[in-house]
């Protein structure tokens, strides 16, 4: 026992070591580190910016440090990229991916605009460059209803993700929106069964959950948003105790804001392992080699730059 309670210890040290070095070379190096709230709490703790993926957009557009670690997957240090061409970007595992963001091909895409002249092709963020280089507009799951409802277009194809597309389409009736059968495997594996465990073992909590969900849990919820919003409208609300329906990764946040509340995941717990992927150890690692670095072609970020400097031009009217 005392000599698991000294590894304990240990370890705890040892991260407290790693935390300092962090915070010492992003100073030394001149680096901002940014981190999406699905990565774990202790490399969100040494992060310069904490945000979902419109947040992290917004952010990584206005950089003034000449070099950006992103703790996120490869899509986000892509859009990084994709938004400050003349900086450099390390994501600090490279194979830290989306399986979302290979859901759809380009081939799809310029069959549905052979088939549909005219139509807007819908992108939201967590995608590839080269999808986001073939579409008209990129989304986030903060923005999306917004941006399309200001889209002149009657017709729409949104990809990747069939659950935000089918979310945004509920509110938009009067468009006509084609969905591809993209999806999270972490959102859309939560079980209806688990959730309705969840409201029986706890009857008076409120459901939030984000539309990367299904319909079908997303009709049980008391609240549906993107995880920034989620996590606004549980400071805002009188309510004590909550069912997290996203990914588990957004609890630090949570607790930190709301150290009174209590939070609930389904019995099989939402953990993307791509996020989990980006550790404290590998931070350290690419501050100190100043390796991992995300490369694209001059051309690939022009083409792609074009439906992302969309999105934040439009949401921000």
């Amino acid at each position: 026992m005392v000599f698991g309670m000294e590894n304990v210890m240990n370890k705890a040290a040892d991260i407290t070591d790693i935390k300092q070095e962090i915070i010492r070379l992003k100073k030394e190096k001149d680096v901002l580190i940014l981190a999406h709230y699905y990565v774990d709490g202790d490399v969100q703790e040494i992060a310069d910016f904490v945000g979902d993926s419109f947040a992290l957009a917004k952010r990584a557009e206005t950089v003034e440090q000449q070099t950006i670690l992103f703790c996120g997957v490869s899509f986000m240090g892509e859009s990084a990229k994709i938004l400050n061409p003349s900086k450099k970007v390390l994501l600090p595992d490279l194979l830290a991916d989306c399986p979302m963001a290979h859901m759809v091909t380009t081939e799809q895409i310029a069959a549905m605009r052979r088939e549909h002249p005219g139509i807007a092709v819908v992108c939201y963020v967590n995608s590839t460059a080269e999808i986001k280089a073939v579409s008209d507009v990129c989304v986030t799951s903060s923005n999306a209803v917004k941006i399309v409802k200001k889209l002149g277009n009657k017709e729409i194809y949104f990809v990747p993700d069939k659950h935000l597309g089918h979310f945004v389409a509920e509110q938009i009736p009067e468009k006509t929106i084609y969905f591809n059968d993209g999806f999270c495997p972490v959102h859309d594996a939560i079980k209806l069964s688990e959730l309705t465990a969840e409201k029986e073992k706890h009857k008076g909590a409120l459901v939030v959950i984000h539309p990367e969900c299904s319909s079908e849990l997303i009709a049980l919820a008391d609240y549906t948003g993107s995880t920034k919003e989620i996590l606004e409208y549980v400071k805002s609300s009188a309510s004590m105790e909550f069912i997290v329906l996203t990914e588990a990764g957004i609890l630090y946040e949570l607790q930190k804001n709301n150290p009174d509340k209590r939070f609930y995941f389904t019995e099989s717990i939402p953990i993307c392992n791509d996020m989990k992927k980006i550790t404290l150890e590998k931070v350290y690692a690419s501050l100190l080699t100043m390796e991992h670095e995300v490369i694209m072609t001059e051309e690939l970020i022009r083409e792609a730059s074009a439906s992302l400097m969309k999105m934040l031009q439009l949401a921000a009217e």
